[in-house]
């Protein structure tokens, strides 16, 4: 239950509510949204790389939610996230992440493990399994293009 002391300015939410002909109730549940659900059934097409399926569940102006499907045996194309933070869960499958700082490095992530990319690392999606798909779960936050693709681990832009 809403504490009406907890909501500044009760008596003129109050006034506005009766001048509407809605109770207190109603006004609040439309100026204070509740819980968000996006089915997966219901997510948005996301931003692409090529061998990747990204479909999106929630974008505001700094995040984007969103789940990757890669099919097995594929390698993505070269692609960075921007200015953006890359914070990733594998939900199924097996994830490598090939990129080059020091040489080639490719970092082997499994079920259940989180992992973060960090603004601008050019990388790229491998799905070692043969016959599993890899799911992940994907928070991206920034602002700014959310997915840049390039040619190279140089970073050339397409």
């Amino acid at each position: 239950m809403i504490c009406p002391s907890s909501i500044p300015n009760f008596s003129r939410l109050a006034g506005l509510a009766m001048k509407l002909g809605l109770s207190i109730r109603l006004l609040l549940r439309a100026i204070m949204p509740g819980i968000e659900i996006a089915r997966s059934s219901e997510l948005g097409a996301g931003y692409s790389t090529e061998g990747i399926t990204r479909k999106k569940a929630f974008e505001s102006e700094n995040a984007i939610v969103s789940q990757s499907q890669v099919a097995p045996g594929v390698v993505s194309g070269w692609h960075h996230h921007g200015t953006h933070h890359l914070f990733g869960y594998i939900v199924s499958g097996r994830l490598q992440l090939e990129y080059a700082l020091k040489g080639r490095q490719i970092a082997d992530i499994s079920p259940g493990d989180f992992f973060h990319v960090p603004p601008r690392l050019v990388h790229r999606d491998i799905n070692p399994d043969k016959d599993r798909e890899l799911l992940v779960v994907n928070i991206l936050v920034g602002i700014g293009p959310a997915v840049v693709n390039v040619d190279s681990p140089g970073g050339e832009i397409r």
